[in-house]
């Protein structure tokens, strides 16, 4: 089966995400994402969006088989989650002084 992800080098990763669990998680979501149980913040697809958040459980669709995501965090949570894209978005002001995600991202 090929994989409905490819992740950024350098991951964001929600404060109940560590080194060790992060690698099972990846496995998780390679073999059997329906048992992941994490969500996933992902590069949108859409021109008039910059990200996405979605529990991982929806890699089972044969969407993202065609789609495949480009995952820049991993949180526990949706509230996690949104953590996350609010450091991101933090960082992104402070290093370009505008919100254009994508663009920091993916450089």
């Amino acid at each position: 089966m090929a994989s409905a992800v490819t992740y950024r080098p350098e991951l964001y990763l929600g404060d109940s995400i560590n080194g060790k669990k992060l690698d099972k998680i990846m496995k998780k979501l390679e073999k059997r994402p329906l048992l992941s149980g994490v969500f996933l913040i992902a590069i949108s697809h859409s021109a008039s969006d910059q990200l996405d958040i979605l529990d991982a459980r929806q890699l089972a669709q044969s969407y993202y088989k065609k789609y495949p995501l480009y995952v820049v965090g991993i949180a526990a949570d949706r509230e996690e989650a949104l953590k996350l894209v609010e450091r991101l978005v933090q960082e992104c002001l402070e290093a370009r002084g505008d919100c254009a995600l994508k663009e920091y991202l993916l450089c």
